[in-house]
């Protein structure tokens, strides 16, 4: 199958969680023998934290702007089997009109931040999705699952929409020797944000601040480095995909937070839970609706609502936490990994594409 994509990022991880996942298919879709091409725009903030410039799993195009690409680009998508337009990707809303009016099998719209999405099309501030063009697309797939999946189809008008979860690249991650600089008590990874910034004094820096003989870790961009932070939490701007997995596995356990807006949601599964946990790293984390359909929470996870739960949790014996880590690290090799992700997405583009070329399916729209 030949597949055509245009998405924020996967030359970059920075500041981003789409870098990641979309790695972890693609190179899943390379060995499974399909042929991708990546259009990325090349935007200053990310090209100054590439991870690479071409890769062998996918053709990556970087282009200045669309005017630049698009003959190329239209007629390369003309010559695909599906063609897929993702969430934040610059410029488009104008680049989905082009797709759209092409003659290709199978058009989707791959949301990597659904709720973010939802929230916006209320307020008719989304530049890459505008709400007219969702009817138009043979399949939606979407990062969460839930209400999400209702609210598109029966308010956006949706033709078909299916979740398609993070997940992770089980060659990139597991567990590693520990470097010196990235050992911790607990650590966390995330870009940040104002709607998580709560959740992270409560679960992160107020556990910090009452254990000062602990050592913690705070990896993540955009954060006002001015602030009075912890003198026990140690601070890194930026880690590479490349050390991600150094940083898991030097941490005795590790916090997942998620966006207020993800969380109203629910099924809204980060891809670092499967990164950490391939790492066989224990995870603390909050609580959202469907949660316990990725995880076992009673025997895989620690929930925390409190400082007090984090506290709690960072007190249990090594040997407790090696078998939590140990459950949810099969777990995520038996389910939730690029491969499945993969498997996944080539038998939901069949699938659309059964239904688009059925005079039934046609009618039916209409």
């Amino acid at each position: 199958m030949k597949i055509t994509i245009f998405g924020l990022t996967i030359s970059s991880s920075w500041g981003n969680g789409h870098a990641t996942p979309y790695r972890a298919i693609l190179k899943a879709l390379h060995r499974q023998g399909h042929d991708v091409t990546f259009y990325e725009k090349d935007v200053t903030y990310y090209a100054r934290h590439r991870d690479f410039k071409e890769c062998s799993y996918c053709k990556l195009v970087l282009y200045s702007d669309w005017g630049s690409v698009r003959t190329g680009a239209l007629e390369c998508s003309a010559d695909s089997d599906a063609v897929i337009c993702a969430s934040f990707c610059p410029d488009g809303a104008r680049i989905v009109d082009e797709i759209l009016d092409l003659a290709v099998l199978v058009k989707v719209f791959y949301d990597l931040d659904t709720p973010v999405t939802l929230a916006s099309l209320q307020r008719g501030e989304t530049g890459y999705l505008r709400p007219e063009q969702i009817r138009e697309f043979d399949l939606y797939l979407s990062f969460t699952g839930g209400g999400t999946i209702d609210e598109l189809m029966c308010r956006w008008g949706a033709r078909m929409t299916l979740p398609l979860y993070g997940c992770v690249d089980v060659e990139s991650y597991a567990r590693v020797y520990v470097p010196i600089e990235y050992c911790c008590d607990l650590s966390y990874m995330g870009t940040y944000a104002p709607d998580r910034q709560q959740k992270v004094e409560t679960l992160l820096l107020d556990p910090a601040r009452q254990l000062s003989s602990k050592r913690f870790v705070l990896a993540g961009s955009m954060y006002p480095w001015q602030w009075q932070w912890p003198a026990n939490v140690r601070r890194f701007e930026h880690v590479s995909p490349g050390d991600h997995a150094a940083l898991y596995s030097s941490s005795r356990l590790t916090l997942n937070i998620t966006r207020n807006d993800m969380a109203r949601w629910g099924y809204c599964p980060s891809g670092r839970f499967f990164e950490a946990a391939a790492c066989g790293t224990p995870i603390i984390t909050d609580w959202f609706e469907g949660l316990d359909q990725f995880f076992d929470c009673k025997s895989e996870l620690l929930i925390a609502k409190s400082t007090e739960d984090v506290i709690a949790a960072m007190s249990l014996p090594d040997s407790e936490l090696g078998l939590i880590a140990a459950r949810a690290k099969e777990r995520t090799l038996r389910e939730h990994t690029g491969e499945q992700r993969a498997q996944e997405l080539v038998a939901a583009l069949e699938q659309a594409a059964s239904r688009s070329s059925s005079p039934r399916a046609r009618s039916e729209v209409a």
